[in-house]
This record gives structure tokens, C-alpha cells and sequence, in this order.
């Protein structure tokens, strides 16, 4: 992917001032490396998304990647897409993101459509999608506008479509809490992160990433209007929902 040479070394020197973390074009430079080494299972769960786009893409409808990023998720559910009439619709709000998935998707060579767009995702209609997939991105929505956003998904779903919600997830207890912490501070010492980095990343990332318990997903899920969800994958502090119609 654009970008994947870089290796992330945004928080390796001490700053005195910590502006909030936001997807600009350094970000964007160091992306993949970021995401590998600091979001556990990140790869398997791409990797498995197919295997859901399988079970609930459907012919004539469209396929909604929001929050596409450098277009991962729209890159691993593209091959499951080949069937009549089926688009993917790719949205990310930071121009450098975006220009970075085109420039993903016009190396690959597969016979699906996809619109890769600019805007917020707030304001995009979602329409006839059979599919739509929220890949660590809900957690960037300001939490009173979430329930709204996940509402307007669900009107526009088909039936039989379904929602993919993946999420960095807090916890009810001091113990877990602790505990999926600590897991996740060693997974990031493991590849290579110092105690500075992973400290100012952290608090880079305060203000504008606000995390919520499994519990709370899976109550706005169903005031939302849909039928059920199953945790389908975790690894740590990290995780994915299937929400259905």
C-alpha cells in the first residue's frame, strides 16, 4: 500500500506540546507501519472480511467502505464483490487518505466499480447497500452523533445486508482494564514502539478517539433498529461486530 516503505517515528521525539492526532499527510506516509504495529490482529481481521463480504454481498447493490482510510477493507472485500451490478463506495474525510486509496486501487486490476469519495461520512446518504463496513471509525464520531449515523446505515441496508463495526474497545473493570492494557502496551514494546512513543501517541489521540465498552456498541446496535450482533473477532482491546437486518 502507498506509503507501506515508512516506518512511523511520528511520536519518537519528545514534543512539548502534543497537537491532536488527526489523518494528514504524515500520518498518511507511515499509515500501514502504524496500523500493523499498533493495532493487534489487524491483519487477520482484513483478512477475513472477505469471508463476511461472501456471505452478505448481494448483486445490485452497493457496498460501503466508511471511513476507507488508504482503502484496506475495500481492497480485501473488492474479490467478493464480482457479481451484477455490485459497486464499492469508499469514503474517507481526509483528502491525503483518499488519494492515497485511489492510488491502492488503480494498482490493482479487478472488474468492480469502485467510487472512492472525499466527505464526512455524516452526510453521505447510504443507499441499496447490501454491506457496509465500519472499520475503526465509529470511534472518531463525536459519541453524539454515533447513534444517528448507525441509524441512517441501518434504513440503508437491504434486507439480508449487514453491518461490519470493528473498534478499539474499553472495559467495566479496573482489572480488565489493566489487564488489555498492559496486553495491548506490550504488543506495540514488541514491535519496536518506545515507553515515549506509545505515551505521546496516547495522548495525541485523547481528545479525538473516544473508545466505548462491547456493551455499549451491541445496546446502540439494537436501538438502532438492528435485528441482532455477534462478536465475531477480538484480539485484545481490539474488535469486530456483525450487525444484521
Amino acid at each position: 500500500m502507498s506509503g507501506s516503505g515508512l516506518r512511523d517515528q511520528l511520536y519518537a521525539a519528545p514534543q512539548a506540546q502534543l497537537p491532536d492526532f488527526c489523518f494528514d499527510d504524515r500520518v498518511v506516509a507511515v499509515f500501514p507501519d502504524m496500523i500493523r504495529r499498533s493495532v493487534p490482529g489487524y491483519a487477520q481481521l482484513i483478512a477475513l472480511l472477505g469471508l463476511l463480504a461472501a456471505r452478505y454481498v448481494q448483486p445490485h447493490s452497493r457496498v460501503y467502505d466508511l471511513g476507507c482510510s488508504l482503502g484496506a477493507a475495500t481492497l480485501a472485500l473488492r474479490p467478493h464483490c464480482q457479481l451484477p451490478g455490485c459497486q464499492i463506495v469508499a469514503i474517507d474525510s481526509a483528502a491525503a487518505m483518499v488519494a492515497g486509496c485511489r492510488a491502492n486501487l488503480a494498482a490493482t486490476d479487478l472488474p468492480v466499480p469502485v467510487a472512492v469519495q472525499c466527505a464526512d461520512i455524516r452526510a453521505v446518504p447510504i443507499e441499496q447497500a447490501s454491506l457496509v463496513v465500519l472499520n475503526f471509525t465509529l470511534q472518531f464520531i463525536p459519541p453524539a452523533d454515533r447513534l444517528v449515523l448507525l441509524q441512517r446505515i441501518r434504513a440503508g441496508l437491504l434486507p439480508g445486508g449487514a453491518l461490519l463495526l470493528s473498534e478499539k474497545i474499553c472495559f467495566d473493570t479496573a482489572e480488565e482494564t489493566e489487564l488489555q492494557l498492559a496486553l495491548h502496551h506490550a504488543y506495540k514494546r514488541a514491535n519496536g514502539y518506545s515507553e515515549l512513543e506509545i505515551s505521546q501517541k496516547r495522548s495525541a489521540l485523547e481528545r479525538v478517539m473516544i473508545p466505548e465498552t462491547l456493551a455499549a456498541h451491541q445496546t446502540r446496535l439494537q436501538e438502532a433498529g438492528f435485528a441482532g450482533s455477534s462478536l465475531w473477532f477480538q484480539c485484545f482491546n481490539f474488535m469486530s461486530l456483525v450487525a444484521w437486518v
